[in-house]
């Protein structure tokens, strides 16, 4: 029944979802950098800032109040309370700490609509995707200050500045490439995100009490040297044999300098549904960090909620990055992709985000580096694939659905293509 009215509602915002062919590009707007984005969502912060990497607007925000006094003051101020969603939690999480830097809130109408079209804020500042409070509340207006919460703990007040009824065929067509409900972020804005967005501004109180730790973007900045390069890989699953090789691989890329670092930095909020859960994964990171214990590689985890959205969650994903003081991202082949959940056919091409991350990289000031497509061979081991075709070198494969199986009936996994670590804890969790 959701489904249904939520196909209802955004058919009465725009057009219904259609039955075209999935998008292959995404909007590329160029816009000018004379407006100014509303005062409630774009502020300077004053946050401590270590690292190489400047964050992302010039100054890193900070909303965490820090003495007790204070967060009484502010939780008297509140007239309502509501819980948040796994998905709002993450987004107040990363408004609170500076992950979403410059915002200091949630977008109000005019900056939603300027991110949807231009992949901007309204100032010209590069932002992949609009950051929104969702809500089926009738009752809740603009002026109201409410105490959000995460059970029974006060994670933040919000002074809300307006409320609005998004055009979200608009939203899913332009973020995500199509309107289809096949695709899982569109799915997500259908019928997960209620009728009404609410720009507000957010005053943080108390970080979540999460099974990983998720350090600030302060706090990681710190533990990072201040004189190189800081790569930072992205992933949404366990790390198997490829990807290790991957990301330590790409420090020898030209486009990294000497000494450079790995930050890897999984995503540990809500997926897609057939994803493994975040705190098993969050388990395998943990394992495998003791297991490779490298100088060179850092691991840390962020709250964020993935959104499938292919190039423009990529450029979300280099911008949070930045504030995290990275200075280089590594961009996979089908980076956030996705697949119709009707016909199985890829909603973007394999080098989309790459393509788009090169073109937005110089102006967002993090530089994209492309991931090696690495077979492993008999005889040498992980090699790129172009070389293993030159030399003749006999590959060897096994597809994710072969290793489940595998997984599942106890068969041994062969060490080349998953650490023994990591397929303990999957086993145990399973």
């Amino acid at each position: 029944m959701k489904l249904s009215l939520a196909v209802l509602s955004l058919a009465a915002t725009a057009t219904a979802f259609t039955s075209v062919a999935p998008a292959r590009s995404v909007a590329r707007s160029v816009v000018s950098g004379d407006v100014m984005a509303p005062v409630s969502i774009r502020a300077a912060g004053t946050q401590l800032e270590a690292a190489k990497q400047t964050p992302h607007g010039g100054s890193l925000v900070d909303l965490i109040l820090k003495s007790d006094e204070e967060k009484a003051a502010a939780v008297a101020k509140c007239t309502k309370s509501l819980q948040l969603s796994p998905r709002q939690l993450c987004d107040v999480e990363l408004l609170m700490n500076g992950g979403f830097s410059p915002l200091t809130g949630f977008m109000d109408q005019a900056t939603y609509e300027h991110v949807v079209e231009n992949v901007a804020l309204p100032d010209g500042l590069i932002f992949g995707l609009p950051v929104v409070f969702d809500t089926d509340d009738e009752d809740l207006q603009p002026g109201d200050i409410v105490l959000l919460k995460d059970g029974d703990r006060d994670i933040a007040t919000i002074e809300f500045t307006d409320k609005y009824t998004p055009n979200k065929a608009v939203e899913t067509s332009k973020c995500y490439g199509t309107s289809e409900i096949e695709h899982p972020g569109a799915l997500m804005v259908a019928t997960e995100r209620g009728k009404y967005y609410m720009g507000g501004k957010i005053t943080g109180l108390n970080l979540p009490i999460r099974d990983f730790p998720c350090k600030t973007p302060a706090e990681v900045r710190e533990t990072l040297p201040d004189d190189v390069d800081v790569v930072a890989f992205q992933c949404r699953n366990p790390v198997h044999r490829a990807h290790y090789e991957l990301f330590t691989r790409a420090l020898d890329d030209p486009l990294v300098g000497k000494d450079g670092v790995v930050l890897v930095h999984p995503t540990c909020g809500p997926t897609q549904a057939d994803d493994i859960p975040g705190t098993v994964r969050y388990k395998t990171y943990e394992v495998l960090k003791e297991e490779t214990h490298n100088d060179r590689t850092r691991w840390e985890y962020l709250p964020y909620s993935m959104h499938m959205a292919g190039p423009r969650e990529a450029i979300q994903h280099m911008m949070i990055r930045k504030n995290f003081g990275c200075t280089h991202f590594i961009i996979g082949r089908d980076m956030a992709g996705s697949k119709s959940s009707v016909t199985g056919e890829d909603y973007y091409g394999a080098y989309d985000a790459q393509d788009f991350a090169k073109e937005k990289g110089p102006e967002l000031g993090v530089t994209p580096v492309p991931s090696l497509n690495l077979v492993y061979t008999e005889e040498e081991g992980y090699v790129t694939a172009d070389e293993a075709k030159e030399r003749g070198l006999h590959e060897k494969k096994l597809s994710g659905t072969k290793f489940r199986q595998m997984l599942r009936g106890g068969e041994d996994i062969p060490e080349w293509f998953a650490f023994k670590s990591v397929v303990k804890v999957l086993r145990e969790n399973n």
